[in-house]
């Protein structure tokens, strides 16, 4: 019974320390937009939009974790009528989520 409970007790321990592991490494590889200049997160969007709003919701899960926080920017290189209205729902269910002309993004992002 006593060697089941140290069995126990360092499989505890080794999950506790991957995952502190795993907190520590995603807080040095995530933009966290504080000290530099402000972070942008592209997705670019034509036709349908197809698979824009999975991209965008998890976009919005990262930064709903508060391991960044950045703004999601929706590159319209095209979009039809139904992927402006994949993008309108977006803009309308969430903040921090805009929309800019693709030949337009860099402006955009310079802040010209």
């Amino acid at each position: 019974m006593h060697e089941i409970i140290q069995v126990l007790l360092a499989l505890l321990a080794a999950v506790g320390l991957l995952a502190l592991g795993w907190v520590l490494f995603g807080r040095l590889v995530t933009p966290v937009g504080e000290n530099g200049g402000p972070v942008y997160a592209v997705v670019p969007a034509d036709g349908g939009g197809d698979h824009l709003e999975q991209d965008v919701k998890g976009l919005l899960w990262l930064r709903g974790g508060e391991l960044a926080r950045f703004t999601i920017v929706i590159a319209d290189n095209g979009l039809d009528e139904s992927g402006r209205a994949v993008a309108a729902a977006l803009l309308a269910d969430s903040t921090g989520v805009v929309v800019c002309p693709g030949d337009r993004l860099g402006a955009y992002i310079l802040g010209k």
